[in-house]
C-alpha cells in the first residue's frame, strides 16, 4: 500500500472527521483565554502579516491557474480566481490603499473589509468549487469559463462589501458578548462543510494539492472561530486569527508546489520510460549506453549489449488480434525485467525490439543471459507460444561507440533470425 493510500485511509476515518471540529473547539477555548490578556494592537505588524498572506494567496492563484490549464478542471479555476481577488485585496490593504483603523475608533469591533471579503468569499467559493466539480467537472471552453468565473467572483465580492458596509454595527458585533463577532461564524460554517467535503474527496483524489485543500479548509474554520471571539480590533484573538489565515495560505501553496514537484518527476519518468512495458525507452537506452562507455573507459571493464526481437509479432496481431500482440510484448518485457540485475538496464527500442545493457559483463556472461532470457520466454507457459531472436555485442571488442555496438548486436541478432527462419522452413517442408 502506497503512502498516499495509507494517508487517505487515515483521514477518511474518524480522525479526518473530528480534526476540524476539535481544532475549532481548541481555537475557541484559546481565544476565551486570550481575551483576558492585555494585548497592545500593532496595525503595522498586522499590515505586514496581511501583505504576506496576500502574496501567498496570489502565488497560490497562479499555481492553481496553471493546474487548470493542464487539467481543464474547473475546481482549480474557481479557486484561482477567488484567491487572486483575495490576494490583491490583502496586498493593496497593507500598501496603503486602505488603512486599518485604530483600536479606539468608533468602529472598534467592525471587521476590516479585507477580512470580510477574504473569509466569506473563500468559504463560499470552496463549497461552490466542490459542487461545480461534482456536476460540471471539466471545462470545454477555457476562455469563456475564465471570464465567467472572474465576473461572478467580482460580483460576489461587491455584494459582500456592500452588505457589510450597510449593516448596522449593533447587528454585526455584540460588545461584551461571549461571541463578540457572530458574523464570523458564517464563514466558519462554510469552511467546516468544505473540510468535510474535501475529506470525502480524498477517496478518489490523493495528490498533495487535494490534502492541502482539506487542511486549509479546516484551518480557515479555526481562523473564523478565533475572529468571532475578538473583543477589540486587532486584539490577541484577532491576531491569532490572522496567523491562522496566513498558515492556511501557506499550507495551500506548499501542497500545490509539492504537487508540481511530483508532476515534474512523473513527466521526467515518462520521458525515459516505455509506456506499454514500463522498461526504459530508446532515449534512455542511448543515454545509458553513452554513460556506460564513459565508465568503462575509466575502469577498463567490458560491458555487453543484448538485443532481442520477438519472432512473428505481425502474425500474432493478424491472427489473434492486437491485444494478444500487446500481451506478447509485455511477456517479453516481464522476462527481461526478471532476468536483470539491479545495475542492468532493460529497454524497449520500439516495435518488437528489446535491449539489455549488462555492465561489467564479458562474452560468457552475455551468452548465459541471452540463453536464459530466450528460454524463459519460450517456456513461460502462456499461449500463444512465442520465441525470441537475439544477439549481443561486447565493448570495446565489437565497437567503441553506441552506434557501432548496436550495429554489431543487430548483426548477430539477424544471423539468429535467419537461422530461425531456416528451421521453420525445414519443419514446414518435413510436415508436407
Amino acid at each position: 500500500m502506497s503512502k498516499r493510500v495509507q494517508a487517505s485511509s487515515i483521514f477518511l476515518g474518524p480522525l479526518g472527521t473530528t480534526l476540524p471540529i476539535a481544532g475549532g473547539i481548541a481555537a475557541l477555548l484559546l481565544c476565551l483565554w486570550l481575551r483576558e490578556l492585555p494585548f497592545g494592537s500593532n496595525p503595522h505588524l498586522f499590515g505586514q502579516l496581511q501583505f504576506t498572506s496576500g502574496i501567498l494567496a496570489i502565488t497560490f492563484a497562479g499555481t492553481a491557474f496553471i493546474r487548470f490549464q493542464g487539467t481543464r478542471d474547473r475546481l482549480p479555476l474557481i479557486l484561482a480566481v477567488g484567491f487572486l481577488i483575495v490576494g490583491v485585496t490583502l496586498a493593496s490593504f497593507s500598501l496603503g490603499l486602505s488603512h486599518p483603523e485604530s483600536a479606539d475608533s468608533a468602529a472598534t469591533l467592525r471587521d476590516p473589509m479585507t477580512w470580510v471579503i477574504g473569509r466569506t468569499l473563500l468559504g463560499v467559493l470552496l463549497v461552490a468549487a466542490l459542487l461545480v466539480e461534482k456536476r460540471y467537472a471539466w471545462s470545454r471552453h477555457p476562455l469563456r469559463d475564465i471570464a465567467s468565473a472572474l465576473v461572478l467572483v467580482a460580483l460576489l465580492t461587491a455584494l459582500l462589501s456592500a452588505s457589510h458596509s450597510y449593516l448596522p454595527s449593533d447587528l454585526v458585533v455584540l460588545p461584551g458578548s461571549w461571541i463578540a463577532r457572530p458574523g464570523n461564524l458564517i464563514p466558519a460554517a462554510f469552511f467546516l462543510v468544505a473540510a468535510e467535503l474535501f475529506r470525502r474527496r480524498l477517496k478518489n483524489a490523493t495528490a498533495p494539492f487535494d490534502y492541502s485543500l482539506y487542511f486549509a479548509a479546516g484551518i480557515n474554520c479555526w481562523c473564523s472561530i478565533a475572529a468571532a471571539e475578538s473583543a477589540h480590533r486587532l486584539d490577541a484573538a484577532f491576531a491569532l486569527a490572522a496567523v491562522l489565515q496566513f498558515c492556511s495560505y501557506a499550507v495551500l501553496l506548499g501542497g500545490t508546489l509539492l504537487d508540481i514537484t511530483y508532476l515534474f518527476q512523473e513527466i521526467r519518468r515518462l520521458a525515459v520510460t516505455d509506456s506499454l512495458t514500463g522498461l526504459a525507452n530508446y532515449r534512455r537506452l542511448i543515454e545509458s549506453l553513452d554513460t556506460e562507455i564513459q565508465r568503462t573507459s575509466r575502469t577498463g571493464r567490458p560491458f555487453a549489449v543484448l538485443l532481442f526481437d520477438l519472432d512473428g509479432l505481425k502474425k500474432i496481431n493478424d491472427q489473434l488480434g492486437h491485444l494478444m500482440g500487446t500481451r506478447a510484448l509485455c511477456r517479453v518485457a516481464d522476462v527481461v525485467r526478471q532476468q536483470s540485475r539491479a545495475m542492468d538496464i532493460g529497454a524497449r527500442q520500439g516495435g518488437d525490439e528489446f535491449a539489455l545493457i549488462l555492465p561489467e559483463t564479458a562474452e560468457a556472461g552475455a551468452q548465459e543471459v541471452q540463453n536464459r532470457v530466450c528460454n524463459c520466454v519460450a517456456n513461460d507457459g502462456e499461449q500463444p507460444a512465442i520465441s525470441l531472436s537475439a544477439g549481443f555485442a561486447i565493448y570495446p571488442r565489437d565497437g567503441e561507440t553506441a552506434e557501432n555496438l548496436m550495429d554489431a548486436a543487430d548483426h548477430a541478432l539477424y544471423q539468429m533470425k535467419k537461422q530461425h527462419q531456416r528451421n521453420a522452413s525445414v519443419v514446414k517442408h518435413a510436415a508436407v
